[in-house]
């Protein structure tokens, strides 16, 4: 429905129990399960998806087209197209979306800011509990 095009590949992986120090950049797609502590940042020209595990932590500031996050994030989080938040989400910052779906459990401790201009139009969906 969001996405009109092909998700690229995730070729990438922060393992957990691995921890990065300092900005990492990225193309195509990530996982990340460990630590990051610095700025994320994909590839402006490529599309991309980053996906934040439920056992990861970012401090920083997140930037890719495509994000979806189920662990902890202190620092903003700009998501050029999609951001989906899964229940166990914790952000500490402010959230810039195209798209944006909010599971129940979610937590947002910043303002939620939809990006202005861009195609399509801003879009905001809470994810309904099927359990």
């Amino acid at each position: 429905m969001f996405n009109k095009k092909k998700q690229p590949p995730i070729k990438s992986l922060i393992a957990e129990g691995s921890q990065i120090d300092g900005d990492f950049s990225f193309a195509d797609g990530l996982r990340i399960d460990g630590v990051i502590v610095g700025n994320l940042r994909a590839k402006p020209d490529l599309a991309s998806i980053l996906v934040i595990s439920e056992t990861a932590s970012v401090t920083g500031e997140i930037h890719a087209d495509h994000i979806i996050i189920n662990g902890t994030v202190k620092g903003s989080v700009h998501a050029r197209v999609m951001l989906e938040l899964q229940p166990k989400a914790r952000i500490q910052g402010d959230v810039h979306y195209t798209a944006l779906e909010m599971h129940q459990g979610a937590l947002i401790a910043g303002q939620l800011r939809p990006v202005i201009g861009s195609e399509e139009k801003t879009t905001l969906k809470l994810a309904a509990n099927n359990s």
